[in-house]
């Protein structure tokens, strides 16, 4: 049984340098990811970000009148 709880201990102490290595190489292995990005190009990102505020404005615009219309039918039938 000692000899047991010995291995143990011996495989827990072999476990931790690994562990230490598997961070290191996890961390190696993003930058090498990071480095394969096909990054846009300004021109793209500011189209892209235009649409996306465009689209959000005429949405909020939009929910709004709805919202508006609805109160208005609310307060016409109550």
């Amino acid at each position: 049984m000692a000899e047991n709880v010995a291995a143990k201990t011996a495989d827990k102490a072999e476990k931790k340098p690994e562990k230490k290595q598997h961070k290191v190489s996890y961390w190696k292995g993003l930058k090498a990811e990071f480095k394969k990005v096909v990054w846009p190009d300004r021109e793209t990102v500011t189209k892209q970000t235009i649409v996306v505020l465009a689209v959000s404005l005429i949405l909020g615009v939009l929910i709004g009148v709805m919202d508006m219309i609805f109160k208005f039918g609310i307060n016409l039938i109550i």
